[in-house]
């Protein structure tokens, strides 16, 4: 089922900051798709890259925080 996914960007040298993603079924493809980076659920705190945001029906806002892979490949 394709959710609407909003992808906050932080790292420090964004120039757009935030992006609202459809047609995706993960947190994950939607970070891929508004970053074009392939990110992991699991990381050190200091490859955070991105934080996810979504809602499914009625339910409670979700959101998980998604990071670089380790080794630092961060592009596809």
């Amino acid at each position: 089922m394709a959710n609407l996914y909003r992808v906050i960007d932080l790292r420090p040298d964004t120039q757009v900051a935030e992006g609202v993603v459809d047609g995706v079924s993960s947190p994950e493809a939607a970070a891929r798709k508004a970053l074009d980076l392939d990110l992991v659920r699991s990381g050190s705190r200091k490859d955070l890259i991105a934080q996810v945001y979504w809602k499914i029906g009625l339910e409670a806002t979700n959101m998980v925080r998604l990071y670089a892979r380790a080794g630092g490949t961060r592009g596809r």
